[in-house]
């Protein structure tokens, strides 16, 4: 991720220019509509966009019925994304892809750190009351210290959403800065659970405050919305990030999550990123994509631009 000095220090909560932000809907609609069509990636250089979509990938498990033994496979299959057989095929046999991070639960996060020991995959962990955000705000801080402590390097906090809803920017700024205090060299990702906020602006609105309170990355959903990350939300989230770097000069991350589970869809948001930001916003410390079914979609597409046709997805195991 970026580095320390790089980091977003947060700055000041400038109400005029959150109370006076604007969004044009149906110039949103029409942007993304257009998004796949225009920009088809094909062949050799669809397989390299794929293969840099693996690196980006937030390797995530949060279920109630995680257990040690899923998380190990899950840390398994972070350090070798893609079988032996097909590295070498691609020509990458004995160079190192692996994904951006492991993602799981704070009682999980001992299990992973220990199950990525000697890799250079960073443990991220979800806090503050994932995923409503509805507990006490001593608890939700408490989470992220403990995440922390058991060696999680990235936090992804969660908003309170009634903040957004109410107006009521200075209360969502003064929790996230004590979220970023408790972090402290932990990178924190700022959910927003866009599905919940009830329009583009407030989306806008809700990703400006993140930033100005220190956020790392900002991200689109929890994964348990009844509506996650669309190219909508996403488009809306990158002008945000572009609009504060030109005003303030500091690189925040963009995370989608929640839905993401096809190759085509990675190329989509890749397109996106490229097309918005810039290709700095290709790599891993600026982007991430929260996923848990995505690998094994990419690994049949790759494994259908080896071969020709596509395997099975019982050939695909998750480690």
């Amino acid at each position: 991720m970026t580095s320390q000095n790089n980091r977003n220090p947060g700055t000041p909560l400038d109400l005029d220019w959150v109370m006076g932000a604007h969004v044009n809907k149906s110039a949103v609609e029409r942007r993304t509509a257009t998004l796949t069509g225009r920009r088809t990636v094909k062949k050799d250089w669809q397989a390299a966009w794929l293969l840099r979509a693996i690196t980006n990938i937030d390797l995530t498990t949060l279920a109630g019925d995680d257990t040690p033994g899923r998380v190990k496979r899950l840390c398994a299959k972070a350090r070798n994304p893609i079988r032996p057989d097909m590295m070498e095929k691609l020509g990458l046999d004995g160079e190192k892809i692996t994904v951006g991070a492991v993602c799981v639960y704070p009682n999980r996060v001992a299990d992973a750190v220990h199950a990525l020991r000697g890799s250079d995959i960073p443990v991220a962990s979800v806090a503050t009351g994932f995923p409503a955000g509805q507990t006490p705000l001593p608890q939700r801080i408490q989470e992220i210290e403990q995440a922390v402590e058991a060696g999680a390097k990235e936090i992804d906090v969660v908003i309170a959403r009634n903040y957004v809803l109410t107006g009521d920017w200075q209360s969502m700024y003064d929790e996230l800065q004590q979220f970023r205090k408790a972090c402290g060299d932990a990178h924190m990702k700022t959910i927003l659970a866009t599905g919940d906020l009830g329009s583009l602006k407030q989306v806008y609105q809700a990703s400006l405050v993140a930033m100005m309170a220190g956020s790392d990355f900002i991200k689109t959903s929890t994964g348990k919305e009844s509506v996650n990350a669309t190219l909508e939300f996403s488009l809306v989230m990158t002008r945000a990030i572009r609009d504060y770097l030109e005003r303030y000069g500091y690189k925040v991350g963009f995370k989608p999550a929640g839905g993401i589970s096809s190759a085509k869809q990675a190329l989509a948001w890749q397109s996106l990123m490229k097309e918005e930001l810039g290709d700095e916003w290709l790599k891993n410390d600026l982007f991430r994509i929260g996923a848990s079914s995505l690998l094994t979609d990419i690994e049949r597409q790759l494994y259908h631009y080896l071969t020709g046709h596509y395997a099975a997805k019982h050939h695909m195991p998750m480690g």
